[in-house]
């Protein structure tokens, strides 16, 4: 069930990206007066359509190849390769006949819808959900994982800048693309001594194989209680807000970490809390219970809500981080710093990002960053992609004159192999990974 579950939410994030992104192309098509022949969620490979109908001289269908979509414009050069059309004599209602601007904004139209979603989508999750993080000044420290401890990360290090910036939020500073990607140099504080460590530009690599908790984690310090939970047993046993836990069953606990732990160890036993309050020093005693929960919290948590007008800049911001981190990771690759089997992922690792449980939050969340990454992809000045049409339309509006058709046919072939290979590998490489 949790399968079908994966690739039920990958399958309507796809068809709702792709259906956008044709749904550019056909609209700006559409509004120069160039005839769309086809409509098409997924490709109907040799023909096979799990569905279709016509209206107004454009038929619209599913095809059975979840691998994209596409549009069919009349007299232009694209993956179905029909030159039949190309044949008879230019009409005006074809894509060859409109002037080169015109057909550059129909190329455009897929990605710049893309663009708009992804911003649509952060803006409004941002605007619902608003910002949260930990407040990294009052962490304990930090606890290396498999890559935090090749790297010389020590458990209770405290990183208090990134690049010579203050290191104040956790996950906004700490946790970055340009840390992951091993693009920093972290001031840690240890033991009253200060040591740089420059993190390799490698380290990427790593990340792909163990993810991002295997760098560091937070370790929280025993701060009083921010929230005590309706009919818990901390509830129960009188814990307040403000309340400073010092002892677990007579174990001082500075740590919440170490408070996690004691707390699994006494599992199915009477928990005694002492605390301060105030002036105070209480003992709070629980009954013995089969959890290991108390239900209190006491995290460092920061959070911001913002007006609907103040999210959109914070939504802006967040989409075309996307877009600079594809950036990044490709110049990794091409540099040598990143292996690309380790950097890409094709249709299975992003059904495991969506996970085997509904997140309606993920999952908008994913597919704000899908469509901004798939608005990247396409503008690649790969043929056969829409960034390799834009390519030759601006070679075209610069020397005067169209490149010729078996030139673009061509192109359109070699583009046609090349994403193929690349689908493959993608692919492959997800199954391996696996």
């Amino acid at each position: 069930m949790g399968i079908l579950v994966m690739v039920g939410q990958v399958i309507l994030a796809l068809s709702i990206l792709i259906i956008l992104h044709e749904l550019g192309h056909f609209l700006a098509a559409r509004a120069f007066g160039i005839k769309v022949e086809k409509f098409y969620l997924f490709f109907d490979a040799w023909g096979v359509k799990l569905f279709k109908f016509k209206y107004k001289d454009c038929e619209y269908g599913i095809g059975w190849l979840p691998l994209g979509g596409y549009v069919k414009i009349a007299g232009m050069i694209d993956e179905s390769m029909d030159t039949e059309q190309l044949k008879q004599e230019p009409q005006p209602w074809e894509f060859r006949s409109k002037p080169a601007w015109q057909r550059l904004i129909v190329m455009l139209g897929g990605i710049i819808v893309n663009v708009v979603v992804g911003i649509l989508v952060f803006w409004m999750l941002v605007f619902k959900y608003g910002d949260s993080d930990f407040d990294n000044t009052k962490l304990y420290g930090v606890k290396p994982g498999i890559i935090g401890e090749k790297i010389g990360i020590q458990e209770g290090d405290k990183i208090v800048a990134v690049n010579g910036n203050p290191a104040t939020l956790f996950l906004k500073d700490l946790m970055t693309s340009d840390v992951l990607m091993g693009d920093a140099v972290l001031k840690v504080e240890r033991q009253g001594q200060f040591v740089d460590i420059t993190l390799p530009a490698t380290m990427l690599n790593d990340v792909a194989d163990h993810k991002k908790n295997e760098f560091i984690t937070p370790i929280f310090k025993m701060l009083p209680v921010e929230t005590v939970a309706e009919d818990s047993r901390a509830q129960k046993m009188g814990l307040q807000k403000g309340d400073s836990i010092t002892a677990i069953n007579g174990v001082p606990v500075s740590r919440l970490d170490v408070f996690q732990d004691e707390m699994a160890k006494n599992k199915g036993q009477e928990i005694k809390l002492d605390i301060v309050r105030g002036a105070d020093t209480l003992q709070l005693v629980a009954a013995a219970d089969t959890t290991t929960i108390l239900g209190f919290s006491n995290l460092p948590v920061m959070m911001r809500q913002y007006s609907f007008a103040e999210s959109f800049p914070v939504g802006v911001s967040k989409a075309f981080s996307i877009i600079t981190d594809n950036v990044k990771g490709f110049g990794k690759i091409f540099k040598g710093e990143v292996r690309a089997d380790k950097a890409l992922s094709g249709p299975v690792g992003i059904a495991k990002m969506f996970g085997d449980e509904v997140d309606w939050t993920r999952f908008w969340n994913l597919v704000g960053m899908l469509s901004m990454a798939l608005a990247f992809m396409n503008l690649l000045p790969i043929p056969a992609l829409d960034g390799g049409h834009v390519v030759f339309l601006l070679i075209e509006m610069v020397q005067g004159k169209p490149l010729s058709d078996k030139v673009l046919e061509t192109a359109q072939m070699i583009g046609f192999f090349i994403l193929i290979a690349l689908m493959l590998f993608t692919f492959g490489n997800d199954i391996i990974k696996w």
